[in-house]
């Protein structure tokens, strides 16, 4: 599997991952009526990074590295991963959170925070753990889930 970063003829791959992930309102704050256009802000911004993991010449997953603040807080990266529902489960998600925290080191950040996952994408939770990543805020009910209602949503840090 290769991870490389994206270009503009990957936009429709990707707004396929995009798409599929934030339609069951469980992980991402994104309105499961996203338009396809809105893309272009949420995930190729100028002032990101966007990363796709492809094999054969399929996309399976990608991510998206950024400052997480401007100015003075912009030695702190910020980091959102997806990953196509069908590749769920196969380490996609694994390899584009190690690929992220060596690029994040090697382009200059001090650090990578999640500022909102979800309390209750336990999966998410333990594979950031798992590299690292601490709890080091709740936000209590910061995440409208679109079956359970209010959960809380945690702020995630690693330092690099």
């Amino acid at each position: 599997m290769l991870i490389r970063e994206a270009h503009l003829q990957d936009y429709d791959a990707v707004w396929s991952i995009f798409h599929q992930v934030i339609q069951t309102g469980d992980t991402y704050v994104f309105d499961p009526n996203t338009r396809k256009e809105d893309l272009a802000k949420h995930w190729f911004a100028p002032y990101m990074r966007t990363y796709v993991a492809e094999d054969k010449g399929d996309i399976l997953g990608t991510y998206i590295l950024k400052p997480n603040q401007i100015d003075l807080g912009s030695h702190i990266a910020n980091c959102s991963y997806m990953v196509h529902p069908q590749a769920q489960g196969k380490g996609v998600g694994k390899l584009l959170c190690e690929h992220s925290i060596q690029n994040a080191a090697h382009l200059g950040f001090n650090a990578i925070q999640f500022n909102l996952v979800v309390s209750t994408n336990t999966t998410a939770v333990h594979l950031w753990q798992k590299f690292g990543f601490t709890i080091i805020g709740t936000i209590p009910k910061g995440f409208r889930h679109l079956r359970l209602g209010f959960v809380d949503a945690y702020i995630m840090f690693k330092e690099l």
